[in-house]
């Protein structure tokens, strides 16, 4: 596995994270007959939350990012993008196992949503995330913590 890790993110890393998230949903939204490439950028500019995001490193470079955003009754899980050069390495298992462990160590639930027919799907259900529920488009996943 490279060299990697995670630095807080600032209001300066949400166009990188804009183009990172079109590249990598491109492919399951166009399945979808979802894609369009404006919107695809503007909804990360229009939910960036610098607070919640950690910045992915490799080697010191920009090569990903990962939300975990605080709400009523969980945390949810959001912005989980990887250049695709580096996925499959390990790293976005790493990201999320210490993500989850730390959500965990304070018995908070996780919620995400993950685009229907995603790949990513089979790595949340390896972590202990399960379907809640589903739409046309989405797959609502929640995970309990684990004592």
């Amino acid at each position: 596995m490279a060299d990697w890790g995670v630095r807080p993110a600032s209001a300066g890393d949400v166009e990188a994270v804009a183009e990172l998230r079109a590249l990598v949903l491109r492919a399951d939204l166009e399945r979808l007959g979802r894609y369009d490439a404006r919107r695809v950028r503007q909804r990360l500019r229009d939910g960036f939350a610098p607070a919640h995001t950690r910045v992915i490193e490799v080697d010191g470079t920009f090569a990903g990012c990962v939300a975990l955003r605080p709400a009523e009754d969980a945390h949810w899980l959001e912005h989980f993008y990887l250049d695709p050069r580096v996925q499959g390495s390990g790293i976005g298992t790493a990201v999320l196992r210490e993500l989850l462990e730390r959500c965990d160590r304070g018995g908070t639930v996780v919620r995400l949503n993950v685009l229907r027919g995603s790949p990513a799907q089979r790595l949340y259900e390896r972590h202990g995330f399960a379907v809640e529920s589903e739409d046309p488009v989405d797959v609502f996943m929640v995970r309990a913590p684990v004592a």
